[in-house]
């Protein structure tokens, strides 16, 4: 299935983060903060994106409707919730 956001909005892949700290230690899932980086998948039409597909960007912790799309975890974001762009 395809999705592509309308207007000023953008879908996201969530980015897992590290399931171990440097030094080893295994961090469960209940542990883990909601991801706040992601992948751009898709971007809707509108004229203030500044955003292109394959970059990789951080957002707003609790923005976005969350989606699932072939088992993977998903977000559309307005724009206005992406914070930058992790170079």
């Amino acid at each position: 299935m395809q999705v592509r956001p309308l207007g000023d909005r953008v879908l996201v892949k969530l980015v897992e983060e590290q399931e171990r700290t440097q030094s080893g230690i295994y961090i469960p899932d209940t542990a883990k903060d909601k991801p706040q980086t992601g992948l751009v998948v898709a971007v809707g039409d509108g004229e203030d994106i500044k955003v292109k597909e394959g970059q990789r960007v951080l957002f707003a912790k609790f923005a976005g409707t969350e989606i699932k799309l072939d088992n993977e975890e998903h977000l559309i974001l307005s724009v206005d919730d992406i914070l930058a762009i992790v170079e």
